[in-house]
């Protein structure tokens, strides 16, 4: 807790630093802007510098702090057990600053939630904590930066659990909640206590009028799904581009926006201050025109590598979409008065609702962001209608849209499949062979070989873990030599998980990385070693699982992998005189994508390694995706002498 009250004082420093570093570069672009032989070019000066700059910042320095940075901080806790380099805070604060302070279309949320993140998780290691406690702090500390940079403390709670964590566990509501209140007080200190928005007390006139709310939610997910689909093309098409043209090429687009419509460039705080007002300066379709300019400019923002959020612009979309709808209708309502400024305010939350999938968020940072809390019904409503028709019009969310592109699907935690109720430690024994970095390939390869291993952990010389040597590491090297030494071609600072990590969860570590084996460390020390987690430990926790349970509950929606929808443990029977008939497994050309798990021959099961023999009617466990199950199918349906004359094998 009180590691947590740090965190949260160290986000509110973070956010007055964005801030401040942001006006600092918005100073230097209004040099620019001054020019008077320039007029409103000077947007394509400034901004295809400021986002090269951005880029170049972070494809240096730090990768995994390019976007607006929410999932890279959930792909830390489904990946890394929580674990964020240092680097991230600063370098994040420098690329958003570059970014939004040149003309960049995003917002600052989501950057401070991440610097936030990485100081929590930072701190969690430094203090030698389990990789329960450092998830704790990665979600406080985004808490955090949220309640810091918005003056928002029980929003920034939700949006941590709703968001980043995806549950409302009582074990971390308390470091989130302290994280969160020492962030908006350190911010109150450094900022101000004023509102993000200013706002003038909307009442609901008329019971009628929630019909109207309940189509501006229809219209936020229209608008939402515009938003969506530009931030999927603008991130997948452009990389047909040379990388170091795809900067420049994009940010121009954005300057182009802005050159047409400046409302479009940087956060749009204060446009979205002046609809919540009611100051209507646009007509109705001209405020929906904006809206679609600002989720293209975003979009292109983010695909020429700048550093941003998209909170402040689904608001600005939202309150675009909103006041042009009052307008539109305003005319032609005759049963109470229509203010453009209450459905701003209410398109806001939808759309948010939209983009992050995250209603009660979306209602609560409404109400702490303006202090208005005439509208609690409409706010109900609007994104009622939006979040379930978004579900359905596009199940992602603009988080877990960049996470599926990683491999990676978030899973619920009501989804329990049998691997969750086992957990590492029971099936991982403590003798993990292990090598020092000083060794030669050479030597390291003779202890693959010794042991039948495809890698090994590398200790140092107080056995504490510092990375994974594997036989593609080796490969990669050229091969084994007695002039290559571990250290120089092992993985350091690898994924681990510990005894307490669910065997669940461990696999999709090991299918979204693409290794077979995971190093498993102390809960209380991340360095110290205690095994190691292979394939074949998931095979024996699978059939101590199914041991525990019937045969009708074991189907294969029960084993579907969390980050692939379409693969799942399946069970086939060896025909007679196929390829597989009478040869080990090793000798067997197993397609692509297919891992074979157990072998059961009669009241028998055995571990499904290269030196067993197949023989007719064996039964195997295999683990792939459907396009592998049917290569697999097909191949097995070829006879040892190639004609293909074999009986059908049997995969139920």
């Amino acid at each position: 807790m009180l590691i947590a009250g740090v965190v949260g004082a160290g986000a509110g420093v973070g956010a007055y630093l964005l801030i401040q570093a942001i006006e600092l570069v918005q100073d230097a672009a209004s040099l620019l802007s001054d020019v008077p032989s320039l007029a409103r070019a000077w947007v394509f000066i400034a901004i295809p510098l400021g986002l090269f700059l951005a880029w170049f910042t972070t494809s240096w320095l730090s990768p995994e702090s390019t976007g607006h940075g929410v999932p890279q901080i959930i792909a830390s806790l489904a990946v890394r057990a929580g674990k964020i380099r240092a680097r991230v805070a600063p370098v994040k604060i420098v690329a958003t600053a570059l970014t939004l302070g040149s003309g960049g279309s995003a917002g600052r949320e989501g950057p401070i939630a991440q610097v936030g993140a990485s100081l929590g998780s930072t701190a969690g290691r430094w203090a030698h904590l389990g990789e329960s406690d450092v998830r704790s702090l990665v979600a406080a500390g985004a808490a955090a930066g949220i309640a810091a940079t918005f003056n928002a403390p029980i929003a920034g709670m939700f949006f941590a659990m709703e968001v980043i964590l995806g549950s409302f566990s009582v074990a971390h509501l308390s470091t989130v909640a302290v994280a969160a209140v020492a962030g908006a007080v350190v911010s109150h200190g450094l900022l101000g206590t004023a509102l993000t928005f200013s706002v003038p007390a909307y009442p609901l006139n008329n019971a009628w009028e929630l019909a109207l709310y309940a189509t501006l939610g229809l219209l936020a997910v229209a608008i939402g799904y515009i938003f969506l689909r530009a931030l999927d093309w603008w991130d997948v098409i452009p990389d047909r581009l040379p990388t170091w043209i795809r900067p420049g090429a994009l940010a121009l687009v954005v300057a182009g926006i802005g050159f047409a419509a400046p409302e479009v460039l940087g956060t749009g705080q204060a446009f979205i201050q002046d609809l919540l007002q009611g100051e209507l300066t646009h007509v109705w379709w001209a405020l929906l025109v904006l809206a679609v300019a600002k989720s293209v400019a975003t979009a292109a923002t983010f695909g020429a590598g700048g550093s941003g959020g998209i909170f402040m612009p689904s608001l600005f979309i939202g309150a675009s979409v909103g006041a042009g709808f009052a307008s539109l209708i305003a005319p032609h309502w005759t049963v109470s008065p229509i203010s453009s400024g209450a459905f701003a305010l209410v398109g806001m939350a939808a759309a948010f609702a939209v983009m992050a999938r995250a209603p009660l968020t979306a209602i609560l940072i409404v109400f702490e962001t303006t202090g208005d809390y005439g509208l609690v019904l409409p706010l109900i409503t609007a994104i009622a209608v939006a979040t379930i028709i978004a579900n359905r019009a596009h199940p992602e969310s603009a988080y877990t849209m960049q996470l599926s592109g990683m491999g990676i699907q978030v899973s619920h935690r009501g989804e329990i499949d049998l691997l969750d109720t086992v957990k590492v430690g029971d099936v991982t024994s403590g003798d993990a062979v292990r090598v020092r970095p000083d060794l030669t390939l050479g030597e390291v390869q003779g202890v693959l070989d010794r042991h039948r291993l495809h890698g090994v952990p590398v200790v140092d010389g107080q056995d504490r873990l510092i990375g994974v040597i594997a036989t593609t590491d080796i490969v990669r090297a050229g091969g084994p030599s007695d002039q290559v030494r571990v250290g120089d071609v092992m993985t350091p600072r690898p994924a681990t998980v510990t005894p307490e990590t669910p065997v669940s969860e461990a696999m999709e570590r090991m299918a979204v990385l693409g290794v077979g084996r995971l190093p498993v460390v102390s809960e209380r020390a991340p360095d110290q070693l205690i095994g190691i987690f292979r394939r074949e430990d998931a095979v024996n926790a699978y059939h101590q699982a199914l041991a525990e349970t019937t045969r009708e509950r074991v189907g294969g929606d029960r084993f579907r992998r969390r980050t692939r929808s379409d693969a799942e443990f399946f069970r086939f029977e060896i025909p007679a005189h196929s390829v597989a008939d009478g040869r080990p497994i090793r000798e067997v050309p197993w397609p692509e994508g297919c891992l074979l798990v157990s072998v059961h021959r009669g009241p028998e099961v055995f571990v499904a390694n290269g030196e067993i023999t197949l023989q007719e009617g064996d039964v195997i466990t295999a683990f792939a995706e459907e396009a592998g199950r049917r290569r697999l199918v097909e191949r097995l349906a070829i006879s040892a002498d190639g004609t293909g004359e074999t009986e059908a094998v049997q995969a139920p």
